[in-house]
């Protein structure tokens, strides 16, 4: 699946466009990733050519399966593959028939404060919606560690309700998290 969004741009922030990631993201990865911020939310570090090739086979195998669909969030250019990486927004799923699904994403620090990730959050969950309702998609999850208010901010502005406190599971999730619910019917 070859899939392409784009995001009208605002009188503050430039346009955007969510594409699959490929090779040529391989060194703007590893210059996102040198931001503490972004790597303490990480389930892995990015720091060699070796590190972001395997993230990216993932990422391809995620398409291939349909398990993982997830998207580099560039700027606008004068065209795809011309703007400059600005974030990352992924949809996880268990497979195919389920009616929920898992989203996630970050935004590179060069980037942040600028809507970034709210816009290309709704952009993934309309499309979600869209292309998985014949197969049963109804609802969509938003985890988030307790000590990133951030991601609180980024959830309530793509209309992803605050539904609970999950325990904390170490050590994979040392703390407490969020999860942010956005369902298919709830109103625009």
């Amino acid at each position: 699946m070859n899939v392409t969004l784009r995001v009208d741009g605002t009188p503050s922030a430039a346009a955007l466009f969510l594409r699959p990631w490929g090779d040529g993201d391989i060194e703007p990865l590893i210059e996102a990733f040198r931001d503490p911020m972004l790597r303490r939310g990480a389930s892995g570090p990015l720091e060699s050519v070796e590190d972001v090739r395997g993230w990216l086979e993932l990422q391809r195998r995620g398409w291939v399966t349909g398990e993982r669909l997830g998207f580099a969030v560039c700027e606008a250019g004068s065209g795809p593959g011309e703007g400059r990486l600005v974030g990352s927004v992924v949809m996880k799923r268990a497979g195919s028939g389920q009616g929920s699904a898992e989203v996630g994403y970050w935004t590179a620090a060069h980037a942040r404060g600028r809507g970034v990730a709210p816009r290309a959050l709704e952009a993934l969950t309309g499309w979600a919606f869209d292309v998985f309702a014949a197969d049963g998609l109804e609802r969509l999850d938003l985890l988030h560690q307790v000590d990133n208010p951030a991601s609180c901010r980024v959830a309530e502005k793509a209309r992803y309700g605050f539904r609970r406190v999950l325990p904390a599971q170490p050590p994979q999730f040392p703390r407490d998290g969020h999860v942010h619910v956005r369902r298919a019917d709830d109103p625009s």
